[in-house]
């Protein structure tokens, strides 16, 4: 749009000067042209805001509109609530929050507090003052000679390819600042990834990219190479994602440049689809030798799996496998069925997979069930924006969250829903290098860390007006949901309650009971 902008002005001061020659009195027009022109002018060469920069003087109306919106949408459009997949109100927090200006509403909640589904937390009588100090996780502290101590809040998984360069490094220096960790996604782990040094979680998906055979199958001395690196922090093998599990990757083949095709070792400019499931193993206890080796070619790092929760009787297959050889992953990652994705079919992203709170408290029930639970540090995410988002995740068992789309929200995502076709206008969901350079590394990477940190002190102020001093007493009865507009239930009471051993001893609630006898640890 940039080019296209001088392209026409420069047309536009031709047609002016013309007419002026032709006919007395157009000369006025330089009073609207002139000051047009430096506008745009103006928006190519400021770096706090993408649109602008990327649709000089047409951008504007963007802000324009924003800045009348209440009355527009009060009178002609939708509520704060209204919009999907996040509502106008979540997406001002992060905005808010990563800009750091008043993130507050006023004249009460636009909610409708009676609606089935709204969710809440009690405060306290006795509510206490935040604790100052964000409580970090570690993870792989049994079994890792080099364990991590993490945020509970990083950036989920999202690849380079399905976002820009740009983004992608934004988003590592963003982590770097604000002492948090940056998921690669399958794509593997690119320059971009590695320029500013921030902590990398490096995720191995079906398609292995990064540490992948001529033939596609895994390579031992690419992926060590690649997983001793200093940045790299912890190694998640990707089992399913939430947006399309059981599907395997899309990029399509707008994006596939020849960096990203050599990157990940593939064809440019085709569709890359990664496949639906795992060559390196094929039952629960080959994907646990899986975790131990990866374990040690990376020098002692942690390493998890990933997973969109689907027939219970195989993650149990995978608990059953745990219990017999007394090797486990040191964490699970939970994505939930909301979970987002640049490219999915309406099918996989509507009806398949297990949505995020019901998959998080059975896999928390699960690993508490066969007594592993102080072992392995379970993650969740799925539409996880604010600091009630969190701590309602982890009273349903997660210890750190993790989220993509507010991260992409603080870099100035406007949910154009372009993803998928490379015309991202926000810079971040593309490979179109002119759209990529709207863009500005040096003005986003601070409103990552700040959303981040922002969202942490939110979640300390929420636990702290429950009363609570730590994020490990918060428990499922902490967290209320409306079942009718007259009843509510804590979660407690919605979800089951394990203790932890209990499936050793036969304690095993009725609704996993069958899938719990058909689980073998011999195949999932």
């Amino acid at each position: 749009m940039r080019k296209e902008f001088f392209i026409v002005s420069l047309f536009v001061f031709l047609g002016i000067a013309a007419l002026g020659q032709a006919t007395e009195g157009f000369y006025w027009l330089l009073l609207i042209a002139v000051p047009l022109f430096l506008l745009g002018l103006h928006d190519i060469f400021q770096t706090r805001q993408t649109i602008k920069r990327n649709f000089p003087v047409i951008g504007n109306f963007r802000y324009l509109l924003e800045a009348i919106r209440p009355e527009i949408q009060q009178y002609f459009v939708e509520s704060n609530e209204d919009g999907m997949p996040f509502s106008r109100e979540k997406r001002s927090v992060v905005y808010q929050r990563s800009k750091k200006v008043t993130d507050t509403i006023a004249f009460g909640t636009q909610n409708d507090l009676y609606r089935q589904g709204h969710q809440w937390i009690n405060h306290s009588i006795n509510a206490r003052h935040p604790i100052r100090e964000e409580p970090r996780v570690v993870i792989g502290e049994t079994r890792c000679s080099k364990p991590y101590s993490s945020s509970r809040l990083n950036i989920s998984a999202m690849s380079f390819g399905a976002l820009s360069a740009n983004a992608i490094m934004a988003l590592n220096r963003g982590a770097k600042l604000g002492g948090f960790a940056h998921n690669t996604g399958e794509g593997g782990v690119s320059p971009h990834h590695l320029k500013y040094g921030g902590d990398l979680i490096w995720q191995i998906g079906t398609g292995y990219f990064g540490c992948r055979t001529d033939d596609g199958k895994f390579d031992e001395e690419k992926f060590a190479k690649t997983a001793q690196g200093e940045s790299i922090k912890m190694i998640e093998i990707k089992i399913s994602q939430g947006a399309k599990p059981g599907h395997g990757g899309v990029l399509p083949g707008s994006k596939v440049t020849r960096e990203i095709a050599d990157i990940r070792g593939v064809i440019p400019g085709r569709t890359v689809i990664s496949p639906p499931a795992h060559s390196a193993f094929k039952t629960p206890k080959q994907l646990l030798s899986f975790i131990i080796k990866l374990r040690k070619l990376s020098g002692g790092k942690p390493v998890g799996i990933k997973l969109c929760i689907g027939r219970k009787k195989e993650f149990f297959a995978f608990c059953k496998a745990i219990v017999e050889t007394n090797e486990y992953p040191d964490f699970i990652s939970i994505d939930g069925a909301e979970g987002g994705t640049g490219a999915a079919p309406l099918e996989f992203a509507n009806s398949i997979g297990t949505p995020l709170d019901d998959g998080l408290s059975f896999a928390n029930n699960a690993i508490r069930g066969i007594g592993f639970r102080d072992q392995i540090t379970i993650i969740a995410s799925g539409k996880v924006i604010t600091g009630f988002n969190i701590a309602a995740k982890i009273a349903l068992g997660a210890d750190i969250c993790q989220s993509a789309r507010g991260m992409m929200f603080s870099l100035g995502c406007i949910q154009a829903l372009r993803c998928n076709h490379n015309n991202c206008p926000a810079g971040i969901a593309t490979q179109d290098k002119a759209l990529e350079k709207g863009l500005v590394v040096e003005d986003k990477f601070r409103r990552v860390s700040n959303f981040h940190g922002q969202t942490i002190k939110s979640f300390l102020e929420v636990i702290a007006a429950a009363g609570l001093q730590h994020p490990k007493e918060l428990e499922p009865y902490h967290l209320y949901e409306r079942i009718s507009p007259s009843e509510s239930k804590h979660f407690g009471e919605i979800y089951p309650f394990v203790r932890d051993g209990a499936f050793l001893e036969n304690e095993i609630p009725e609704s996993y009971q069958m899938a719990w006898e058909l689980a073998t640890s011999e195949v999932f």
